[in-house]
């Protein structure tokens, strides 16, 4: 085995549980998850080599984790409009062609509350998406992220703030029980 292949399948299990987990918080669909999953790793693969160093192997991974989800879903929107407008279909999964709430990390009893959270997660613009995804569900600190974007810190912390606010404002009333007490 080369060392190019051996550094490649040190990479892959070194990271393709963080993959995974940013994939899922996308597209909330194990299926949908595994194959960015796969797509994303054969990007890397295919770029493995000409890899410069000009950022962390981690960041760029993210970021390629990122493009590939926003790429899905782009692509999955698209069919979904093609269905509507298109050609009919036979079944009706396909005429709606929703990813449905899949996520291993959720209780049972949370899969509903949780689904709500996430369908609204869902409608913030993609650069409010990102960051959110990457802050509150990655667990990373705003240089990281900024990194990742490709922005200024100052540029994240206006992207959090604002999808904060538009997360309370949607979801004001759904859940009175998790409130915090003032």
């Amino acid at each position: 085995m080369s060392d190019t292949q051996d550094n490649f399948r040190k990479v892959y299990f070194e990271h393709r549980i963080l993959v995974y987990n940013l994939a899922l918080h996308y597209v909330l669909n194990i299926e949908d998850a595994e194959e960015i999953t796969q797509d994303v790793f054969v990007k890397v693969h295919e770029s493995f080599t000409t890899f410069k160093n000009e950022s962390s192997l981690k960041t760029w991974i993210y970021r390629i984790t990122i493009n590939q989800s926003l790429d899905f879903i782009k692509r999955r929107d698209s069919k979904k409009r093609f269905f509507i407008f298109g050609r009919k279909s036979t079944s009706e999964k396909e005429y709606l062609n929703q990813s449905t709430f899949e996520h291993p990390g959720i209780a049972l009893e949370d899969k509903e509350k949780s689904k709500l959270l996430f369908s609204i997660i869902d409608l913030l613009p993609e650069t409010q998406k990102t960051a959110f995804l990457l802050s509150k569900l990655e667990g990373l600190g705003n240089q990281e992220i900024a990194t990742i974007m490709e922005t200024s810190v100052g540029a994240v912390e206006s992207l959090l703030v604002r999808a904060k606010r538009t997360l309370q404002e949607k979801l004001e009333g759904k859940f009175e029980g998790y409130r915090r007490k003032k």
